[in-house]
């Protein structure tokens, strides 16, 4: 987190795990155990605690967030005597790879499913918009996949502006990670829903502007409040092996995995795969380009080894 939070400079409000779930008040647990345990990602130590702890004070912030953007909205109606329709409120959730944003992404979309209104919450992983491997090959960029140029981001910027101009129905590409590649004419539809949360390692990625101003040239220009998942390099590393070596046992095995060439290797020999993927692509993609981003984000949250979050920091307004 920011140093500077101790002088008061920081632009964060930074909250422990044991004042941040205070922040739950009387906001109901609609989630059983059951369900908890199937939104969960490999490796995640997600419980229903954490639930509790974390994830629920969260879903009341983004309600109070989400009241004030309609009543912004109305308030703009009146202003402009207009009808226009309500757009989708977007929230964007980035980090590492191995940090647990799809658990996130899909713990929030079901507690905010069951909110009283029961609003429409989509979910979207940006994995859809890379390139075709046969592309990234052709481009030399395989060894780059996950970077932010191996990434369709005219595509992308396209996609959000559909959706945030309420045009209906907008499609977006489907990834496998079975096959680690872009599946061919499929895809899958965004209907105008009440909340987008979008996922993806570089949601929050800057660039540089074009001269032309005529482009919006960040993703996160068309979120209305992003999240950041953080660990240390050394506790990212660890999780990422150890999902490694789980899926060799599991995923790997299958004939049509892209990695089943991974799935006969023993131990030693698999962490050591495993360890060379991390610092050759995984960590340089986290030091140059997802990182840098942690501090655009709205909310931080620090998870430690045991994979709960211990510190959660708040963009003051």
């Amino acid at each position: 987190m920011d140093q500077r939070a101790e002088d008061g400079l920081s632009p964060y409000r930074v909250f422990m795990r044991a004042e941040w779930a205070t922040l739950r008040a009387d906001t109901p647990m609609t989630l059983r155990t059951d369900e908890v345990t199937r939104l969960r990602s490999l490796h995640d130590r997600l419980d229903i605690t954490e639930v509790e702890e974390i994830y629920l004070p969260l879903s009341r912030l983004l309600s109070l967030y989400v009241a004030a953007t309609q009543r912004l909205f109305r308030a703009q109606q009146r202003f402009l005597g207009t009808e226009d329709a309500k757009m989708p409120y977007i929230i964007g959730v980035g980090g590492s790879v191995a940090v647990g944003k799809s658990t996130t992404a899909r713990v929030l979309q079901a507690l905010l499913t069951r909110w009283p209104n029961t609003p429409q919450v989509d979910l979207l992983t940006t994995d859809g918009f890379l390139y075709p491997n046969a592309v990234l090959e052709r481009e030399g960029l395989m060894e780059k996949k996950g970077f932010p140029e191996s990434y369709d981001l005219p595509a992308l910027l396209r996609f959000l502006s559909d959706v945030k101009a309420g045009r209906r129905p907008v499609r977006a590409p489907v990834y496998s990670h079975l096959v680690y590649d872009v599946v061919a004419n499929q895809s899958i539809e965004i209907d105008r829903p009440d909340i987008l949360i979008v996922e993806g390692l570089n949601v929050l990625q800057a660039g540089r502007p074009p001269k032309d101003g005529k482009a919006i040239p960040f993703v996160s220009d068309f979120f209305d409040f992003s999240v950041y998942l953080d660990a240390d390099e050394d506790v990212l590393e660890q999780w990422y092996v150890d999902r490694f070596l789980t899926l060799r046992g599991t995923a790997f095995r299958d004939p049509k995995s892209y990695f089943h060439r991974y799935a006969q290797l023993p131990d030693a020999e698999a962490a050591k795969t495993a360890r060379s993927i991390w610092s050759r692509i995984n960590l340089v993609n986290l030091r140059e380009n997802i990182l840098p981003t942690r501090q655009r984000a709205d909310l931080i949250l620090k998870k430690e080894a045991s994979h709960l979050v211990q510190e959660v920091a708040l963009r003051k307004l």
